[in-house]
């Protein structure tokens, strides 16, 4: 089974312009990205997909690999869809069978995590992979922000939700915690190659517009959701002032 480890980077981000090139005591987050990627065992490639020369020839600067792609896309499934498409034009003897969409404001990313959802792909009715870790404060339970998973017996996902799932009938929302077992999802992907082709191509659902969750669109036309526990969760970088917080990281 082979892997490729894709990183969508924009620059055009509202809320932090440039934020791939933005510095971390002297390196770039992009490159912190991409050099975490290369600890893992089960990339057979890591590439950054971009649509900005900037960040391209940065990239370029560290000797890392790079494909430009469309600025129009909606979302980092898309982008890399797209990488793919020039990945297999670009190395045809080279296909991969799992592709894994790897955040590129993740500066602290684990590579053990990138190979727990490979790893889910040794199961073959497994379409995507994620991961979960387990809510332990009222405050992330009841927090919309933080999105909640609740899966099956096989460990595949039955629904995500902003709101917190599951609901505990007759009991005060201070003791849920002491009740039932709540899983916050974690926005690390994996998709099989042709799974990833195909759900480019969806239309947005139902669910995934009332909840503004893209992977509710994947659970409505039925594809499965392997969702893996893991006990890290790794730093993300939405805004100027979550970099500043990282003043005096040893990193």
């Amino acid at each position: 089974m082979k892997c490729a480890g894709i990183i969508p980077a924009r620059y055009a981000s509202t809320r932090f312009p440039g934020k791939p090139l933005a510095i971390i005591n002297g390196v770039s987050m992009i490159r912190r990205v991409y050099e975490q990627c290369l600890k893992s065992t089960s990339l057979n490639i890591v590439v950054v997909a971009t649509d900005d020369e900037r960040i391209a020839e940065h990239v370029r600067s560290f000797n890392g690999k790079v494909i430009m792609t469309s600025a129009n896309h909606r979302s980092g499934t898309d982008r890399c869809n797209e990488a793919l498409t020039h990945l297999s034009s670009l190395f045809p003897e080279q296909q991969y069978d799992v592709v894994v969409n790897i955040q590129g404001d993740e500066p602290f990313i684990d590579p053990v995590q990138i190979d727990a959802v490979t790893a889910c792909f040794n199961d073959e009715h497994v379409d995507i992979a994620t991961l979960a870790r387990t809510v332990d404060t009222v405050e992330e339970l009841f927090n919309p922000n933080a999105v909640k998973v609740v899966r099956g017996l096989q460990n595949q996902a039955l629904y995500f939700s902003r709101s917190t799932i599951p609901f505990i009938r007759g009991a005060e929302q201070t003791e849920w915690l002491d009740k039932g077992i709540f899983l916050k999802h974690l926005g690390l992907y994996a998709y099989r190659a042709p799974v990833l082709k195909a759900i480019a191509q969806l239309a947005p659902g139902k669910l995934e517009m009332l909840e503004s969750l893209e992977q509710l669109r994947w659970l409505e036309n039925g594809y499965r959701i392997s969702v893996e526990l893991t006990d890290k969760e790794g730093v993300s970088i939405d805004t100027p002032d979550d970099l500043a917080k990282l003043t005096n990281s040893t990193w």
